[in-house]
């Protein structure tokens, strides 16, 4: 009965493409992140993107979930499949997070730590799109990948110090003007942001145990 069952199910799916494509749209958000804080052109416009390519995002990780209960064989587990994809989703998801605190909170200006979080961003989101192609030979490219996941876990870091000292001169700033509540929207800013990178890290160690179970 179970050989029966066995047979009525697809033999693979396309993980890896969906891998890409989502990839893809975490790149295109990035970007508009980027130009957002950098207030080039309508922030309206590329919020909207932010919120377009999170939606696409959606769709791909239902497409991943639905395929990996019905594919009899997959190119890693499927437990492994579903914690990258999962985390991919979540590095979109906080860009749509700070994406929608900037609409809420009517920001026009961004201080300069908060751009140059925003450029780490785009860097490290266009490392993992780099290395996802690189999964589909996964033995031969474990060197590859592990450069590409080191430089994505420094970025992380990078982005941590980055966020200290914008906190720091925030307060010092807001401390001698007197303005509270600009202090707690940039601070809530500069949170967004740094969930961003812890997210892109997850993917970061995500691949690294692809590497290790498979490289």
């Amino acid at each position: 009965m179970f050989g029966w069952f066995q047979r009525l199910l697809p033999k693979s799916g396309d993980f890896f493409g969906m891998f890409e494509r989502h990839a893809a749209a975490c790149v295109e958000a990035a970007d508009a992140l980027a130009k957002l804080t950098r207030v080039q052109g309508d922030s309206a416009v590329w919020i909207a993107r932010i919120r377009d390519r999170e939606h696409d995002a959606d769709e791909i990780i239902r497409e991943v979930l639905y395929t990996v209960r019905r594919t009899f064989l997959t190119p890693f587990d499927r437990g492994s499949i579903t914690a990258l994809i999962g985390a991919m989703d979540d590095t979109i998801d906080e860009m749509q997070a700070a994406a929608s605190a900037i609409e809420l909170y009517e920001i026009v200006g961004f201080e300069p730590e908060m751009q140059a979080m925003a450029d780490k961003i785009v860097e490290a989101v266009g490392l993992i799109a780099q290395a996802l192609p690189l999964l589909r030979d996964i033995e031969r490219s474990g060197s590859k990948l592990h450069t590409l996941t080191e430089r994505i876990v420094q970025l992380e870091g990078e982005v941590d110090l980055i966020h200290q000292a914008g906190l720091k001169a925030n307060f010092q700033r807001h401390r001698i003007d007197g303005d509270h509540i600009a202090f707690i929207v940039s601070r809530e800013i500069f949170k967004h942001l740094e969930k961003i990178a812890d997210a892109f890290e997850d993917v970061a160690n995500e691949i690294d145990a692809l590497v290790i179970d498979h490289g």
